[in-house]
């Protein structure tokens, strides 16, 4: 590489990573002014995706969001979804560049959640009851979604509305997830179910046969 071109090159490096520190929204921002809440050391990355109905979202302080993650309230901007936050995102979480949180309801997402990439998040889905209209024009219908502190969501993982997970929970890439699981489960597939579970007396164990050794 010739001397100009490498110069070049480390002033374009230079460049996009100043406008990346610029970018980001944080609680010093005009852009985090806009939530509900937006704790101290909070940090949205640049380039962000779709982000509306602040007014509704409450971010826990040092959580970190990666880049082009899309977080939102309501079907599009300017809605009055009424007194209280939906969508609520604990401290010291950190989400996957890529994501998307979709809240309608009542999404919370508890501390120290972590999640890899691309992971999807809804209390809204599309139903089709009426075998005679587009899916796409039937009204959704919305169910609460609560993921509990500490859990692990790896990458392309999809929880759908009405899911409820405890403590401390994998839910391993991929997976598709609807139900209620309890603390320390592991969750796999799609449908997803869990295929391991943690008590004192057993360790980590299948929870269909529950003796750790077989």
């Amino acid at each position: 590489m010739s001397l100009v071109r490498r110069i070049v090159n480390a002033a374009i490096h230079r460049a996009y990573a100043a406008i990346r520190r610029a970018g980001a929204i944080t609680p010093a921002t005009p852009g985090g002014h806009e939530f509900r809440r937006i704790g101290d050391g909070v940090s949205i990355a640049f380039p962000p995706g779709a982000i509306f109905g602040e007014a509704y979202i409450e971010i826990g302080d040092h959580t970190l969001i990666g880049e082009r993650v899309s977080i939102s309230c309501g079907m599009n901007p300017g809605l009055d979804l009424g007194p209280s936050s939906i969508l609520r995102i604990g401290r010291g979480c950190s989400i996957g560049r890529g994501s998307h949180i979709v809240a309608h309801q009542s999404i919370d997402i508890g501390d120290d959640v972590f999640t890899g990439p691309y992971v999807y998040i809804t209390d809204q889905n599309h139903v089709y009851d009426d075998p005679d209209v587009p899916i796409g024009r039937q009204w959704p219908r919305n169910s609460p979604v609560s993921i509990g502190s500490g859990s692990w969501l790896g990458a392309g993982a999809i929880i759908l509305p009405g899911t409820t997970l405890g403590r401390q929970c994998v839910v391993a890439g991929g997976a598709v997830v609807r139900g209620t699981f309890p603390d320390h489960s592991v969750v796999a597939g799609v449908p997803a179910r869990r295929v391991r579970g943690y008590t004192p007396e057993l360790g980590w164990h299948d929870p269909v046969r529950p003796d750790p050794a077989s």
